[in-house]
């Protein structure tokens, strides 16, 4: 009886660590401000609501996201900017082995890149 409640101890704690296993810290190295964030299934067109509410993230800011949905962890991260209102995506980030990811943006070429840990 002893093993089998340990068992399910060890089961249930396990599935509480993995439900969080999505969650991870974005970083904005963007060089500007943020005014929304938003997480969309790779290929999705469908972006659902901004993550960010009502605050910014402004450049060299980092944020906690919650995110729950490990049955689609290659997920793409929409930013709206502060300033112009333009918006950016980077794609293919797999949520689900990521803690953090730093986002870089040079607006006069356009070029957007990870880094990711």
């Amino acid at each position: 009886m002893f093993k089998k409640i340990v068992l399910i101890g060890l089961l249930a704690a396990a599935g509480v660590a993995f439900a969080g296993d999505a969650d991870f810290t974005l970083v904005n190295r963007t060089g500007y401000a943020l005014n929304e964030v938003f997480i969309s299934p790779t290929k999705k067109d469908n972006w659902g609501k901004d993550r960010l509410g009502e605050n910014q993230l402004l450049n060299g800011q980092a944020r906690k996201f919650k995110f729950g949905d490990t049955k689609h962890c290659v997920q793409d991260i929409k930013v709206v900017f502060a300033d112009d209102g333009s918006d950016v995506e980077w794609e293919g980030l797999d949520l689900c082995d990521l803690d953090k990811i730093t986002l870089r943006y040079n607006r006069k070429t356009g070029d957007v890149s990870a880094d990711t840990e």
